[in-house]
């Protein structure tokens, strides 16, 4: 196996301990810590084993990290359609969520992501189906009981 040749600045090890101390999603986590490792000099591959990378994968990190610093760590962005419900948006549905829904117009007294996602439309403009809905609320974290019609059967 060939030797890296990479050479790191002076103050490596401390840009990767803050960014460490910084970033809060647990795969860019992973790449700094490893990173981290190879800059202390570590071997590649014992750090990949380690670690459970893989040897190219690792690679490819430690040289982003080389050439661009700690924004070579992170995830670049995917390609694909936007998502529909932005921050803002997830906020507000959140909210509406620990609101009363008879208040909406609702027939329920609790929530269902269908009369959901008609409240938020007639407040927002923005269409959403009943999974958009469910997916956000799994997301954070609030989940809805289910409740059946009165004379629905149990499955």
């Amino acid at each position: 196996m060939r030797t890296l040749k990479l050479h790191f600045p002076d103050d490596a090890l401390p840009t990767l301990d803050t960014f460490l101390k910084q970033t809060k999603e647990a795969r860019v986590f992973r790449r700094a810590q490893a990173v981290r490792d190879v800059v202390k000099g570590q071997r590649l591959q014992t750090v990949s084993d380690a670690l459970q990378f893989t040897y190219s994968a690792l690679r490819k990190w430690v040289h982003r990290f080389a050439n661009q610093g700690t924004r070579g760590l992170v995830d670049r962005p995917r390609p694909g359609r936007p998502p529909k419900l932005t921050g803002a948006l997830e906020k507000h549905l959140t909210r509406l969520v620990d609101q009363d829904p008879l208040e909406h117009g609702s027939i329920y007294s609790q929530w269902s992501c269908r009369e959901l996602a008609t409240a938020f439309a007639s407040q927002t403009g923005l269409q959403l189906g009943r999974e958009s809905v469910r997916c956000a609320l799994k997301k954070t974290g609030k989940l809805l009981s289910s409740h059946r019609s009165p004379g629905a059967q149990p499955r």
